[in-house]
């Protein structure tokens, strides 16, 4: 797995040249040679990109065709003068690229920005700063829950700082969520080359979507390549974190491999631990009465043998979505229960490989990579999420909330009926009845509803009423015999931190405090817990902004390393969020989450906790303003100590 760290220079002839460049992200081509020319002006007689939902891309056959022999010709250039690679695009050539590709003035953008376009051995993010510098000694020590994504980039800043820490892991491998699920046609539904961290970009990933066992490996190589494994303690779980005001510090109850307990100590504690690693299983009666085997999809039981069983799926999220295309054909007759269906997003690429010459240019065309990354990024960064947003004027219903999100509608409602043309029956159980984004919208390229049509599947839409210990029985009094039952119900998304007990000062209980809706102050810290930090806490998941969670955990890292800078550099002990800073961010983000579409909707989703009447999951707002916010800590928001 090489990791991008050096463009190979280019030496093929223009014929292996020209045959590479057919591979070509047109969009992302085109903006490539635009930096290495410095010609913006070419730029002015192409089609603007299309956003979001935009396969193939804008431009026709004849415009592409024209790019890839402009980029050949550039292209043989740049290998004649020595291959030598341009300096990352001046603020000026910068704007007018992405501006091109957003269709809007980047100009506020151009900070961010920045960060993104760079050669693939530069971290724009990476601490400028070590504990020795600013405190020669001792220093704090930082234990860390969670060996997953945001605890191993988390790990890798803190051993660039040179700050001491610990990676406290309950399983026995890193990755997290990648490690834990291992159900059948298990991916990430992200890009690949946007899914990762963006200063240890992958060139070879072998799918444009790629598969679980790709994923672990991408973390368990990057734990290798920055020697991590020797910090973290596998099979350990931290049961309870305590707060001692007389050493500044938390105090760590353990429970190790063996079952032990033990205790140890550290000043700073940052919960890894996610959002998606608990799963959750319905309180339907008679659950525990069923005879055969019975798992949720995060429990894969492999030793359960499906070939020839009759299966039955609770739920269609987004992990059902993707192994039940795997089981049938295997099971002999699938049930598939449904509460709601999905909107589905056009992808017809999403099982399909990257070419070896896609890898190639990748690897040999000077900053293609970071464009290509770009253009997947953008569309996160302005597109999607104002199609989620409330428009009191419009007026919102359950079929749409706005102009916007009417027409997004459109496309995704008839790329369903299209595909049932020849099924009408089905359209009514498989068509969305609520707004686009009030549930996430998976990613589709025609195998969901293949899988519907099939003889051997039953997808039914009726209520669940029971369990028993032959099968289900819904609300039409029909019973389901089935052999095995899988449950693909999703997680306790909202029950942050559990099951370790949290106390702050006073002996004030962590989970007490929340009352059982989690907030942050950014997702990150809380009032009266000093010196701890979330990563992945609560309202950080995005709903179409950012491209990928690993942008949200670079953003809060970087908040975390500035907190500890610093208490290193005032000599302070301890910071912790002020009541009124942490009340009046989230009364803030409350109100926009009601007026975005998972908030406005009468949807059951599994972000919103309807009782509450807010969300513990979902950032409302720009990924622009979230890095915005979370570049540096702002102390008088604070009280240090």
């Amino acid at each position: 797995m090489p990791f991008h760290t050096a463009v190979r220079p280019l030496t093929v002839d223009d014929a292996t040249l020209a045959a590479h460049l057919e591979h070509a992200d047109a969009a992302a081509l085109l903006m490539t040679v635009a930096h290495l020319t410095g010609d913006l002006s070419l730029l002015d007689s192409w089609s603007d990109p299309q956003g979001w939902l935009s396969l193939p891309r804008a431009q026709t056959e004849e415009q592409t065709r024209a790019a890839r022999a402009l980029a050949l010709r550039v292209l043989a250039r740049h290998r004649d003068g020595g291959s030598v690679p341009p300096p990352p695009p001046d603020p000026e050539t910068l704007r007018r690229i992405t501006t091109w590709a957003m269709g809007r003035d980047t100009a506020g953008l151009l900070p961010l920005l920045a960060e993104e376009i760079v050669p693939p051995d530069a971290d724009p993010r990476a601490p400028r700063w070590t504990a020795d510098e600013l405190t020669p000694g001792p220093g704090m020590r930082v234990a860390i829950v969670g060996a997953g994504m945001s605890g191993l980039l988390a790990a890798h800043r803190l051993a660039q700082a040179g700050v001491p820490f610990v990676v406290y892991e309950k399983n026995d491998d890193v990755g997290g969520t990648w490690y834990e699920n291992r159900y059948p046609g298990c991916r990430v539904d992200v890009p690949s080359h946007l899914y990762s961290y963006s200063f240890a970009i992958r060139t070879d990933w072998p799918d444009h979507f790629c598969t679980q066992p790709e994923l672990h490996r991408y973390f368990s190589e990057f734990a290798k390549k920055h020697g991590l494994y020797e910090h973290i303690r596998f099979g350990t779980e931290v049961r309870s974190a305590h707060w001692d005001e007389e050493s500044a510090g938390w105090a760590l109850t353990l429970r190790t491999s063996d079952g032990g307990t033990e205790t140890t100590a550290a000043e700073v504690l940052v919960s890894a631990v996610g959002q998606l690693n608990r799963p959750s299983l319905p309180d339907l009666p008679g659950r525990e009465t069923f005879t055969g085997p019975a798992f949720h999809s995060a429990r894969w039981d492999h030793s359960v043998d499906l070939r020839g069983k009759r299966v039955a799926v609770i739920g269609t999220g987004a992990s059902a979505f993707q192994f039940i295309p795997e089981l049938a054909g295997t099971a002999s007759e699938l049930v598939v229960l449904q509460r709601t269906p999905p909107w589905l997003r056009p992808t017809p690429h999403y099982h399909a490989p990257v070419t070896e010459s896609g890898r190639w240019l990748l690897e040999h065309v000077p900053y293609y990579a970071a464009w290509y990354r770009f253009w997947l990024f953008a569309p996160g960064l302005h597109g999607v999420l104002e199609n989620w947003i409330v428009d009191p004027d419009y007026p919102p219903t359950e079929r749409a909330v706005s102009a916007g999100n009417e027409r997004v509608r459109a496309v995704l409602a008839r790329h369903i009926e299209e595909q049932v043309a020849d099924t009408p029956e089905l359209l009514p159980k498989v068509l969305p009845r609520y707004p686009v984004g009030a549930k996430r919208v998976l990613r589709d390229d025609g195998s969901w509803i293949r899988t519907l049509k099939r003889d051997d599947v039953r997808l039914v839409d009726e209520r669940i009423e029971r369990i028993t210990p032959t099968g289900v029985v819904t609300a039409d009094g029909t019973e389901h015999t089935v052999d095995v039952i899988v449950y693909g119900t999703g997680f306790e998304a909202s029950r942050f931190l559990t099951p370790m007990r949290v106390t702050g000062r006073g002996g004030l209980d962590l989970h007490e405090a929340w009352g059982g809706s989690a907030r942050a102050y950014l997702g990150l810290t809380v009032p009266g817990f000093p010196n701890l930090f979330c990563l992945y806490g609560p309202n950080t998941n995005l709903s179409g902004q950012g491209g990928s969670i690993f942008y949200f955990s670079e953003c809060g890292v970087s908040y975390v390393l500035d907190a500890l800078r610093l208490l290193l550099t005032e000599g302070h002990r301890s910071l912790d969020v002020r009541e009124d800073v942490f009340r009046e961010f989230n009364e803030r983000l409350d109100e926009a989450n009601r007026a975005r579409a998972w908030g406005w909707s009468s949807v059951s989703n599994w972000v919103m906790d309807r009782a509450a009447g807010r969300t513990a999951q979902n950032w409302p707002f720009t990924a622009q303003e979230y890095w915005e916010q979370t570049r540096r800590v702002r102390p008088e928001e604070y009280e240090l100590s």
